[in-house]
C-alpha cells in the first residue's frame, strides 16, 4: 500500500495535505481498498464551519456506507467535482484524481499533531 510520506492521517482513514492555511483532504490507500469499489462521494457540507471529527460527507462503495471524518477544524471551501462524474478517481488514485475537499484550516499547527506516514502504517498492520 502507498502512504505517502509528505501527508498527514487520521486513525479514522483520511489523509491530509497541507499548502499555507490550505488543506487537502480524502481517504486513503487502505481505506479505499477496505471499501471497495467506491460509487458515489457526497459532500454536502461546503461553505461550513466545521470542528476537527465532524462528518463532513460520505462514501458509498458496492457493499456499504462510510461517514468521512474532518483531520482538523476549519471551513470546508472546495468538494472535488471530478466524483461525481467519476467517483472511481478514489480506488484509482486516492491521493490525487481522487481528493475529496479542500478547506481553511483554523489551526495549522493542528496537522502536525496527526500521525505520520510510519505511524499510520502501523495501524494498519
Amino acid at each position: 500500500m502507498n502512504f505517502p510520506a509528505e501527508l498527514r492521517y487520521t486513525k479514522d482513514h483520511e489523509w491530509i495535505k497541507m499548502e499555507g492555511n490550505v488543506a487537502t483532504i480524502g481517504i486513503t490507500d487502505f481505506a479505499q481498498r477496505e471499501l471497495g469499489d467506491i460509487v458515489y462521494v457526497e459532500v454536502e457540507t461546503v461553505g461550513q464551519s466545521l470542528e476537527a471529527g465532524a462528518v463532513f460527507g460520505t462514501v458509498e462503495a458496492v457493499k456499504t456506507v462510510s461517514d468521512l471524518f474532518l483531520p482538523v477544524s476549519g471551513t470546508i471551501t472546495e468538494f472535488n467535482a471530478g466524483l461525481n462524474g467519476a467517483p472511481e478517481s478514489v480506488n484509482n488514485d486516492p491521493y490525487e484524481a481522487g481528493w475529496m475537499i479542500k478547506m481553511t484550516v483554523n489551526n495549522p499547527g493542528d496537522v502536525d499533531e496527526l500521525m505520520d506516514a510510519a505511524a499510520y502504517e502501523a495501524i494498519t498492520a
